[in-house]
C-alpha cells in the first residue's frame, strides 16, 4: 500500500500569515479541511457539504514552519475504516519537506437523528480501492 494515495496542492493565501511571517498554526487544520473536501468530492464522488459526516477527532504535530514563499502540498491517506469512521493520515509538505503531520477522523452519522452510521459500501469499495 502506498502510504498516501491522495496529493493536493494548496495556496498559501496572505491571510494566512501570522506576525511571525509564517502560516499561523490554527491554519494547518484548514489546509486538512480542504484536503479532506477534495478527497471526498475525487474519491467518494460526494461534496462534503451535502453528505452526513462530523469531525470527531483532529490531532496535529508540527514538525518545522510553513514560510509565505513555499509551496504547500497535502498528502492523505486512509489506512483502515471503522464501521463508521474514517481515518485519515496526513502530511502537509512545505516544498516537498514535512511540515507537519496529522489526523483526523470522521464519523459518518443520519442527518435526522445525529446517530452514526456505516460508512456507506459505495466509499468503503472507492477507498480501498486507492490502496
Amino acid at each position: 500500500m502506498n502510504e498516501f494515495e491522495y496529493e493536493v496542492d494548496l495556496e498559501v493565501r496572505l491571510r494566512d500569515i501570522d506576525f511571525m511571517g509564517h502560516v499561523n498554526n490554527a491554519v494547518y487544520a484548514t489546509y486538512l479541511e480542504q484536503a479532506r473536501d477534495r478527497y471526498f468530492t475525487d474519491v467518494l464522488e460526494v461534496s462534503l457539504a451535502d453528505v452526513g459526516t462530523v469531525l470527531a477527532n483532529l490531532e496535529i504535530d508540527y514538525a518545522q514552519p510553513i514560510e509565505a514563499d513555499e509551496s504547500v502540498t497535502v498528502a492523505l491517506g486512509v489506512r483502515e475504516l471503522g464501521d463508521a469512521s474514517i481515518p485519515i493520515e496526513y502530511e502537509i509538505r512545505a516544498d516537498g519537506t514535512v511540515a507537519a503531520t496529522a489526523r483526523t477522523v470522521q464519523v459518518v452519522v443520519d442527518a435526522e437523528t445525529g446517530e452514526s452510521q456505516s460508512v456507506p459500501s459505495t466509499w468503503r469499495s472507492r477507498i480501498e480501492s486507492r490502496r
